[in-house]
């Protein structure tokens, strides 16, 4: 269910369950093992399958031998989702950064559009990073996250939808009024 649009249509929020998301890429809040885990990132491996998994294994082998670091992303195949893609992206856990929470949960999606770029995807579909078991205040989050996105699409043709899909309408309807996007459409 589709409750608004930003950015030209281009940014559109929804609730729903993001493994069902036909996109290019559906990002993952991943941990930073990227072996799954709870929330969206078992969920995402469960419904994805060992495909998934078997990617995450390579990454951490050759890439990140010590565990993919806060606000990075890497991308992978998406096994059985409907999704082309995941990139998975490891979420601040609030309040034990140094201060540099919102850096790191705006580095999370500008690294994750940046990676979707580069790979040459047109949409990609978002949880809400960090605002679960890692307690990111969810009111705070929505508005690093809309500049975040504000400020990549500003420069950036090439991403046509970006999808924000919140698993409760509550979360959904938390983010529509403390976002920091210009306009509304819908």
């Amino acid at each position: 269910m589709i409750l608004e649009k930003f950015l030209d249509g281009r940014v559109i929020v929804k609730v729903g369950d993001i493994t069902n998301e036909a996109v290019d890429a559906v990002v993952n809040a991943a941990n930073s093992t990227l072996l799954g885990g709870g929330g969206v990132d078992g969920a995402i491996h469960r419904k994805g399958g060992p495909a998934i998994l078997q990617e995450c294994k390579r990454i951490r082998a050759t890439e990140y031998p010590s565990g993919l670091p806060t606000g990075k992303a890497v991308i992978t195949t998406a096994g059985d989702l409907p999704a082309k893609h995941v990139i998975h992206t490891v979420g601040p856990v609030y309040g034990a950064n140094d201060g540099r929470d919102a850096e790191l949960l705006r580095a999370c999606y500008s690294n994750s559009l940046l990676l979707a770029v580069h790979s040459f995807l047109s949409s990609i579909a978002f949880p809400s990073i960090s605002t679960g078991a890692f307690y990111y205040p969810k009111q705070e989050a929505a508005q690093v996250v809309s500049e975040a996105i504000a400020t990549f699409l500003d420069t950036d043709i090439a991403l046509e939808e970006i999808r924000l899909v919140f698993f409760s309408d509550i979360d959904a309807q938390t983010f529509c009024r403390h976002n920091h996007f210009e306009s509304s459409e819908i």
